[in-house]
């Protein structure tokens, strides 16, 4: 049982509303942990949600508080809240939802992302996660910064340096865009694409938990195969890409998005099929072609040369470096 302290009614009646706020980001915590319990995730995942909504349960001031005079590092010093759900919580403070729980639904509430910013109405959130996959304030942050904000349509510089300023105003640590920047870049493209291929042959095989996408989603009428997997300690959520700009493309089949959500980092990458250039027709991690095109150079000279064949059916059997750089293989 929480006790209020205060002696004073007004303050004393803030307090209860903020540990009644407690409770109903705790009751989000626990929904996110049922979801992944019943798409059969790892039961420490499960646990590291069901344990962060517990210290909410029991916290005897309102984590608002906590974030309003600490940032996200107050909330990582709370127990049992690591790097990725102290973002999570630092969502549903700013804009009362945690995007991690819509997307166990099947839902799509991206236009709520960002529309708490001025000068960011819904539409151009939406446009934002469409196009970026972007969920948090820190995301956004960083891809201003780094300059994805630009492949927005309807954001130019002046605009995006509106943001920043936004931002910075709203006391977004930067503290957070760093861990993002370092989860997501010390991923390999091995793993991701090794993600990529175990999701889509599950799914093929109906080896999967299925969730019912939201209305107006691309693909409403389908139920959208989840997968939870491993690797290293390292969890992950995959599933198909069911975005307005995945419709458009028809792409609802194809797109896979991949992300980490651990208790103590995240990341999130799109996996897609190259249809130009040296990879047209493999399968890529999006913005880390580069990277794409060592990992396939490096698999086929040496696997192929250990095993006598190509170790993925994306690959061709041989490659030829004159070839390779004439672009005839894709």
């Amino acid at each position: 049982m929480v006790v209020i302290q205060s002696s004073d009614p007004i303050h004393a009646s803030e307090q209860i509303e903020g540990v009644h706020e407690n409770k109903a980001f705790a009751m989000q915590l626990r929904a996110i942990a049922d979801l992944l319990e019943e798409q059969k995730a790892n039961e420490f995942r499960v646990r590291a949600y069901r344990s962060a909504a517990e210290t909410l349960d029991h916290l005897s001031v309102p984590v608002r508080d906590v974030f309003d005079r600490e940032g996200a590092d107050g909330l990582i010093r709370l127990p049992k809240i690591g790097h990725s759900i102290a973002s999570l919580l630092e969502s549903a403070i700013r804009v009362g939802r945690i995007p991690l729980l819509d997307r166990l639904r099947g839902q799509s509430n991206a236009e709520h992302y960002f529309a708490t910013l001025p000068g960011i109405g819904p539409q151009l959130s939406h446009r934002i996660y469409e196009q970026l996959h972007i969920e948090t304030m820190a995301e956004l942050k960083q891809a201003a910064s780094d300059g994805r904000l630009l492949q927005v349509p309807g954001l130019g510089r002046r605009r995006i340096e509106a943001i920043q300023g936004c931002l910075e105003r709203h006391g977004v640590s930067p503290h957070d865009d760093s861990q993002n920047r370092v989860t997501t870049e010390a991923i390999s493209v091995d793993e991701l694409l090794d993600i990529d291929r175990e999701y889509r042959r599950r799914a093929e095989a109906g080896d999967l938990e299925k969730i019912k996408p939201s209305q107006g989603s691309a693909s409403q009428t389908d139920w959208l195969p989840v997968m939870h997997t491993d690797r290293q300690g390292r969890h992950y959520t995959a599933m198909f890409s069911t975005t307005v700009h995945a419709q458009e493309q028809h792409a609802t089949h194809d797109w896979v998005i991949v992300f980490r959500d651990d208790a103590n980092a995240h990341g999130r990458w799109t996996i897609i099929t190259s249809q130009f250039g040296k990879l047209k027709g493999l399968r890529i991690v999006r913005s880390r072609e580069d990277e794409c095109q060592s990992y396939y150079r490096q698999h086929n000279a040496v696997r192929v040369r250990e095993a006598g064949h190509a170790p993925h059916p994306e690959l061709p059997s041989s490659w030829d470096e004159d070839e390779g750089r004439r672009g005839v293989h894709g």
